[in-house]
């Protein structure tokens, strides 16, 4: 029988677990409810085994939002029977940290560990992040850093070299229907004492719209229950209340982070790859996710010699247009001048063969350093540099049949160099053809 204390702590703890939000109350508690990672947490994988060794080093968790970082670590902490110490890294200062480390070197003194696991890691400074090593060094402290950038850039060295880096995937369409399933059917945590049916297609609409978050469906999940009505007994969610839970989709980008580079990247090699397609959709994702069109313009000017060169010289006036139009007549019309600009510069024909001049160009200038102009071809702009040879037996191109004569203009030491090579490819083909005839090849 419960006492009156028993009864108003159970019925504390149900208004508790009311009051959670979906999402939290839902946070597997052992890697059997884990869904997802399983490169990680399955059989035989490095979680499973570590946690069956007793033998957890410090850990960098890096993946996308909502893929179960942080519940990882709290598994962890209690598999392994650890205290476990979670703070954001927006929030923690240098002194509770201290204080985290100082317990630890007393736990440890019983034989207990400490896992001090550091939500957003990235967004701590270098000194931040340093008071850390010492501890992590000799052990005292069990390390769990989260985060959603490239660990490379955002975690210093010596603390990243002390650590073990684990990549997490983002949750893939099987893994987010899992979830959702569990969420309907628990009735405890989850939604399953409210008898929630899903009308047609919002299981697919909420895993298109997750993005590979489970946060963002299980929140989007609970909004759009509260906002139903039981009728007959069920509250049936449909497209409707799913879509006004949801406002909009967010994007994952950052225009400082790696994912700006990931997209950038695709973006120009989509162009060089020669797929229209593929480039004008790296754009929409680049303009919808907020990313300076300038950047973009300047990035498709770029491409436009590196990439195209003479094999279209169209191409670099098309780009440079483009920019300009963009100057001119601002987001969001001049989406459609990048639009343009990014389908003609992925269709034209491709050669490197001017950016491949200048790179060996640049190694022999590097190489041979201060080599002497040639006398005939400098310029005797004083009666002194003419008397002493400057300018002379110089051939001026335009007295000879064609326009061209043949004639040095390399320094001695690279005389007969090649640096420009063009392509069969497009208007490069005829200026191939051009130089090899003036060549008398």
């Amino acid at each position: 029988m419960l006492t009156k204390e028993g009864t108003s702590a159970k019925i504390a703890l149900a208004m508790e677990e009311t009051y959670r939000p979906l999402a939290d109350r839902m946070r597997p508690q052992s890697l059997k409810e884990f869904v997802g990672q399983t490169n990680l947490v399955g059989r035989s994988k490095i979680i499973s085994i570590l946690l069956k060794k007793d033998q957890v080093p410090s850990l960098i968790f890096w993946g996308p939002p909502g893929s179960g970082k942080t519940t990882l670590a709290k598994i962890i902490a209690n598999e392994t029977k650890s205290v476990f110490a979670f703070y954001s890294a927006v929030e923690v200062g240098v002194n509770e940290i201290k204080k985290v480390v100082k317990e630890a070197t007393e736990r440890l003194k019983n034989g207990q560990k400490t896992i001090l696991c550091i939500d957003e890691i990235h967004r701590w400074n270098k000194a931040q992040q340093a008071i850390l090593l010492p501890s992590v060094e000799d052990g005292t402290i069990i390390l769990i850093g989260c985060t959603t950038e490239n660990p490379s850039f955002e975690v210093i060295g010596p603390l990243l070299s002390r650590c073990k880096v684990l990549i997490l995937d983002r949750l893939n369409e099987a893994d987010i229907k899992k979830i959702i399933g569990s969420a309907l059917k628990d009735k405890e945590k989850g939604l399953g004492k409210y008898n929630v049916q899903l009308a047609e297609r919002v299981s697919d609409t909420l895993q298109e719209a997750s993005n590979g978050d489970a946060r963002v469906v299980l929140n989007a999940l609970e909004i759009a229950t509260n906002l139903t009505r039981t009728k007959n007994g069920k509250r049936l969610v449909t497209a409707e209340k799913i879509a006004q839970a949801l406002q909009s989709k967010r994007l994952l980008y950052d225009k400082s982070g790696e994912e700006h580079y990931n997209t950038i990247s695709a973006f120009i090699k989509s162009m060089r790859g020669s797929d229209p397609d593929a480039a004008v959709y790296w754009l929409a994702r680049m303009l919808e996710a907020g990313e300076d069109p300038e950047f973009i313009a300047r990035r498709m000017i770029i491409l436009a010699s590196e990439d195209i060169g003479n094999a279209d010289p169209k191409a670099l006036r098309i780009a440079v247009a483009a920019t300009q139009a963009l100057q001119f007549v601002g987001l969001p019309e001049a989406a459609l001048n990048l639009a343009q600009a990014a389908t003609y510069l992925a269709s034209a024909p491709k050669s490197n063969a001017s950016y491949m001049a200048l790179k060996r160009a640049r190694e022999d200038v590097k190489r041979t350093l201060n080599e002497p102009v040639p006398l005939h071809l400098r310029n005797p702009v004083t009666p002194l540099m003419g008397k002493v040879g400057y300018g002379r037996g110089y051939k001026y191109a335009h007295d000879f049949p064609g326009g061209y004569t043949k004639q040095q203009f390399l320094p001695d030491k690279l005389k007969g160099r090649k640096y420009y090579q063009p392509k069969e490819v497009g208007y490069e083909a005829y200026i191939k053809k051009h130089l090899e005839k003036l060549q008398g090849k």
